[in-house]
């Protein structure tokens, strides 16, 4: 089983932790995103506390409404942020986070957690649950990672890759400071609890977005392959971006 494509990019320090410009149009701060639960009760506290710290920022309210989808197709909603578990087999990854875009606004998200791995001895713990759902969620409304050296001291935040996640659980305050950067503009538009855009190709809401060969082209990797972004272009600036946490294939998965 391959758990991602390792290939010769630096490893990444971020002291500017955006994802890339992206993130959702509003024309006022703070802004609410519905947050869709879509979680067993296995999850459900966890869920509950990503919500709690990532409102901690000034500039967004997180607002947790019924899940609009099934877990199992985790399909995106238009306007907001679905957050799913499920097994969902040996794919590799503990965690995804997706994102459609069209030029730098999101327009709708997922996040997606792997029972198939969380139900194993070494990812069944809570520090593991807090640092993927906390991290993946952030991803969907624009963070990036502040830094992807699994082996260095922990940063205190849960967007610092690491194999050992105790301490790592959490925002820290250099989050919620890139979150004012990030919103410190308003838009002419919002893309929050909005239909999506008219001229998005329909074929953005009909692939199975699960499966990797269809995250379109590997764009950046850590050093050690853990941690990957993908893109499919479908032009025109309307992509999906895809986070992924893979697992450890040299851990225990039971």
């Amino acid at each position: 089983m391959a758990f991602g494509l390792a290939i010769g990019v630096a490893t990444v320090s971020f002291a500017d932790h955006s994802w890339g410009g992206y993130h959702w149009a509003r024309t006022s701060n703070p802004f609410t995103l519905k947050v869709g639960d879509n979680v067993s009760g296995a999850w459900d506290t966890y869920l509950d506390e990503a919500i709690g710290d990532w409102n901690a920022s000034v500039v967004l309210d997180l607002s947790k409404v019924a899940g609009g989808t099934r877990p199992r197709l985790c399909k995106p909603t238009a306007g907001r942020l679905e957050v799913c578990n499920e097994r969902y087999g040996n794919t590799g990854w503990l965690g995804i986070a997706q994102i459609w875009v069209n030029g730098l606004h999101i327009t709708q998200a997922t996040t997606k957690l792997n029972d198939t791995y969380f139900n194993t001895s070494t990812y069944n713990k809570p520090e593991w649950r807090r640092l993927v759902t906390c991290q993946e969620i952030a991803h969907d409304f624009g963070l990036d990672h502040q830094d992807e050296n699994f082996d260095n001291p922990n940063l205190g935040t849960c967007m610092d890759y690491t194999s050992n996640p105790l301490g790592n659980e959490h925002p820290n305050q250099h989050d919620f400071a890139e979150l004012i950067e990030i919103y410190s503009h308003l838009d002419n538009t919002t893309t929050v609890s909005a239909s999506l855009p008219k001229a998005m190709p329909p074929a953005m809401g009909q692939i199975d977005f699960d499966n990797p060969g269809q995250w379109g082209k590997l764009v950046r990797s850590s050093a050690n392959g853990r941690a990957q972004l993908f893109e499919l272009d479908f032009g025109r600036g309307h992509k999906v971006l895809t986070h992924v946490f893979w697992a450890d294939p040299d851990r225990d998965r039971e």
